[in-house]
């Protein structure tokens, strides 16, 4: 065998080496992000990017609501900064903005190298923030001349869907 024969051979063990240990990473991320999956949280949360409400006030309402529905339970970890990101395909920075105004309202808890978890929920504290939300949009367009009868009917419509 001359050494150029040897050069060849070694050359595509080397490839074949690297293919695998690639297919390796592939699959244990995909298994990673099976697991959060699993939870049922990634695939809800949803993010518009067309939408003129900023993506960390979308990120902070779909969370406050998954917690309301239930889906997300106390003390249940929320996937980290960088892997909702990923997932969502935004600024990590962004994410993390979202989960600061989450525990700046104690609605997670953070534990330094474990991640964020959910807290102890006070339904009535996060109905009563919706509900004065919801009380400021409904000043907001009566103020620009909508009717009650309007709100009533669109309040009906939205009951319906």
């Amino acid at each position: 065998m001359t050494s150029k024969n040897l050069y060849v051979i070694l050359t595509v063990v080397v490839q074949l080496v690297h293919a695998i240990r690639k297919d390796k990473k592939n699959k244990y991320a995909y298994l990673n992000r099976r697991k959060l999956y699993e939870k049922d949280v990634m695939p809800i949360i949803t993010i518009d990017l067309q939408s003129r409400v900023p993506i960390y006030e979308q990120l902070y309402k779909k969370i406050v609501e998954l917690i309301i529905k239930g889906v997300l339970q106390e003390d249940e970890q929320l996937p980290s900064v960088r892997t909702l990101a990923k997932e969502l395909g935004v600024n990590p920075n962004t994410v993390a903005k979202s989960y600061q105004e989450l525990e700046r309202n104690k609605i997670i808890y953070s534990v330094s190298g474990r991640g964020s978890f959910i807290s102890r929920v006070n339904e009535t504290l996060i109905k009563n923030k919706i509900l004065m939300d919801f009380d400021k949009c409904v000043s907001e367009a009566l103020n620009s001349g909508i009717s009650k009868d309007e709100l009533k009917e669109r309040i009906d419509e939205v009951n319906k869907s």
